[in-house]
């Protein structure tokens, strides 16, 4: 992707068909998310989650990732992924690789939120403590050179509260010291917000002190969740605190859908809205290779195989206007959502006895 001025360089990772419909109704069925995906492929996407190696009794949504898989024609340049939370999960994805990419990064997690912890993964703190550090013990066995770090739920909790800067740095600074101990260098850094606490404030923080505190690391991964409405104000954020020295990889989904059903939020939640997100790429002069338009209409479909509206301001009212290529002149006033899809539905979006008051003027009544 080409990048402006000292922005990071930018990966988009699509999370529709997981993180998305983990947290809709279900009934999609496997050849609605197959077509579903064709679209974002169709669209520019080149790096897509599509779907979760899990407990099919608590993510039933997920239980179908691997008929789905079978089906995926791999298409050149594009990376597929699923996400799995344990060993047997990691096995499905390696039986299925390819058309998946096996995610061979070594790194330790640490949840910040032990309620949110034992409620999303069934893990206590004292079990967590317990097992943070066996990868690294396992990196060391198989000689590896880099690694990464990650904190989930690290800015706050829907059942505790704030967290501090210092809190987040102290679980860092915790995991940094013991890759640092096996001599093992770490290299990318993960943060995940389910319960969408996450400030642009708190992340340039953050950011900052992590630039200056932990120099190798080059790579960095933001998983936001959009509750508060904040997440694209992040997102803007780390744009703005790294720079050409570093990878930015967000998550974002089709018309913002996504949220964990053990963050107290439901499908409120939501994430970044793939469409907005890369609007405000291209008006800063960030090229991503999406066709935009062709974003907006696989957001529409999703919208239609939900039955409900999403939360994607561009889908509602379209991408920035091309240079001559602006609304007509005889759009006449207008009023509601339908009326508003004449960007993509032409002429007949709109109410056809709605007014057009200016004329007079043009036609030179003073009146």
């Amino acid at each position: 992707m080409a990048q402006a001025n000292s922005f990071p360089q930018v990966v988009l990772n699509d999370e529709t068909l997981r993180d998305g419909l983990q947290i809709e109704r279900e009934g999609l069925t496997v050849d609605d998310k197959r077509a579903l995906l064709e679209m974002l492929l169709d669209a520019g996407i080149t790096s897509v989650m599509a779907g979760a190696f899990v407990n099919p009794k608590w993510s039933p949504q997920m239980a179908d990732t691997a008929e789905l898989i079978r089906k995926i024609v791999p298409r050149s340049g594009v990376r597929y992924t699923a996400l799995a939370l344990n060993e047997r999960g990691r096995q499905q994805c390696r039986e299925f690789s390819p058309p998946l990419a096996v995610d061979d990064r070594i790194g330790t997690h640490l949840y910040a939120c032990d309620v949110f912890m034992l409620r999303n993964t069934n893990t206590t703190a004292q079990e967590q403590e317990d097992r943070w550090m066996r990868p690294i013990a396992a990196a060391r066995e198989r000689g590896a050179t880099e690694a990464g770090m990650a904190i989930s739920a690290g800015w706050g909790s829907n059942w505790k509260g704030v967290f501090t800067h210092e809190a987040r740095m102290e679980l860092l600074k915790k995991q940094h010291d013991a890759w640092t101990a096996a001599r093992i260098a770490v290299t990318s850094l993960s943060f995940a917000d389910p319960m969408a606490w996450c400030t642009p404030s708190a992340l340039a923080q953050d950011l900052t002190a992590i630039l200056e505190r932990f120099p190798l690391v080059r790579n960095f991964n933001l998983h936001l969740h959009n509750a508060r409405g904040m997440a694209m104000a992040c997102a803007w954020e780390a744009l703005r605190t790294l720079d050409q020295r570093h990878v930015l990889r967000l998550d974002a989904s089709l018309g913002g859908i996504g949220g964990c059903p053990y963050c107290g939020n439901g499908q409120a939640t939501g994430m970044l809205p793939m469409e907005d997100l890369v609007q405000m790429l291209h008006a800063a002069g960030i090229d991503t290779g999406i066709n935009l338009h062709a974003l907006v209409e696989a957001s529409h479909h999703l919208a239609s195989l939900l039955g409900r509206p999403l939360s994607s301001q561009v889908s509602r009212n379209g991408p920035l206007p091309a240079a001559g290529k602006g609304y007509s002149e005889d759009l006449p006033v207008l009023y509601t959502f339908d009326e508003a899809q004449h960007f993509r539905l032409g002429p007949n979006a709109v109410h056809p006895e709605r007014t057009r008051p200016w004329l007079k003027k043009l036609n030179g009544d003073k009146t």
